[in-house]
């Protein structure tokens, strides 16, 4: 596996670059692999998008189980 490119797992939360219609920045990742699968944290909207547009969006991400500020 690649080094420099994070590793995103199931329930990690991730911050996009666009905030979704509803205000929310934040997404919870509920799968993985070839094509990412998001929970809006604002409004609960899923959506699905390849991982090389997922990659390209994510700013910040908290793996599972750490403490996301704010």
């Amino acid at each position: 596996m690649d080094k420099t490119r994070p590793h995103y797992n199931l329930h990690d939360i991730v911050e996009l670059k666009k905030p979704h219609p509803c205000g929310s920045k934040r997404w919870i990742i509920t799968r993985t692999g070839i094509d990412f699968a998001l929970v809006c944290q604002g409004c609960g909207h899923r959506v699905m998008m390849p991982r090389k547009t997922f990659e390209k969006a994510v700013r910040q991400h908290w793996p599972h189980g750490t403490d996301e500020p704010g």
